[in-house]
């Protein structure tokens, strides 16, 4: 077999030497057409090598991409986790200054206390406050959040007190509004909103957004304190929300009551 290949390319070298030799056009039209059979196989052949020659780089390329894919996600995982601790931290130092400029504002601030629970499946509206009468804190005392008015002292024990909320049924507050002084009570309705009405006119307009503070009037809260925004608009009642959101809130800053009932007068001395 080796022979008659050899034998056989020899004999086509032969023939095409003499054709090239003898008919030079007719060897350029065949080797053209040759080229025309010839290079599409070639061409073919070639990028078959180049992707085996490539394939050991595309492997390595491969794992060491999928690794720093894996370095990334960590890396993204690790600032997302900074980046909520940031976003904890500000937002407690946010309320933290506002109470402290609130406890500046107070005129005599009994108390600074953390509000350890709320209830929030009841209809009545309570919350627990680890301060007690050992710390001062008295029955009827008005408490206050960094955002606004959260209710008053309902009850106390020597380190604990209850806090009837603004949202409470039985609670009610008088307000006025900032834009006009308009005087007006907010009671609660038990399921997180306050009712808004007019204290002492009839057919009063209340538009959205209005908001509303304490008055002074009653004695037992201070003037001044944002209490409630409106929500929509309303004649002479209103729906509102509270400033103060006792379940997202930390501490609360008890205050003396603005206008104390007097201490019990003493007996009378009888004369002997």
């Amino acid at each position: 077999m080796g022979y008659v290949i050899a034998i056989a390319g020899a004999l086509v070298a032969a023939v095409l030497l003499a054709l090239a030799t003898l008919n030079p056009p007719a060897f350029a039209a065949f080797r053209a057409a040759l080229a025309e059979i010839t290079t599409p196989i070639s061409t073919g052949m070639a990028g078959i090598g180049r992707g085996i020659a490539s394939a050991p780089s595309a492997i390595s390329e491969h794992f060491l991409v999928k690794s720093r894919n894996a370095e990334l996600r960590k890396e993204l995982q690790d600032a997302q986790s900074l980046l909520q601790r940031a976003r904890t931290l500000t937002y407690d130092n946010r309320r933290l200054k506002a109470l402290l400029r609130l406890r500046e504002r107070a005129a005599t601030p009994i108390v600074a206390a953390r509000l350890v629970s709320s209830s929030m499946s009841s209809t009545r509206r309570v919350a627990i406050l680890n301060a007690g009468s050992w710390q001062n804190v008295r029955v009827g005392q008005p408490v206050s959040g960094p955002e606004g008015l959260i209710g008053r002292i309902l009850e106390t024990g020597p380190n604990t007190a209850r806090v009837l909320l603004l949202t409470d049924p039985e609670s009610i507050v008088p307000v006025r509004r900032t834009r006009d002084g308009l005087a007006a009570l907010v009671s609660g309705r038990g399921d997180g909103m306050l009712d808004i009405r007019s204290a002492n006119l009839a057919n009063v307009a209340f538009k959205a957004g209005d908001v509303f503070v304490t008055s002074g009037t009653g004695g037992i809260y201070p003037p001044d304190i944002t209490v409630a925004r409106i929500m929509r608009h309303g004649r002479d009642t209103a729906l509102a929300r509270p400033f103060a959101q006792p379940d997202t809130l930390d501490f609360a800053l008890v205050q003396q009551a603005y206008m104390p009932a007097p201490p019990p007068a003493a007996p009378p001395v009888t004369q002997p």
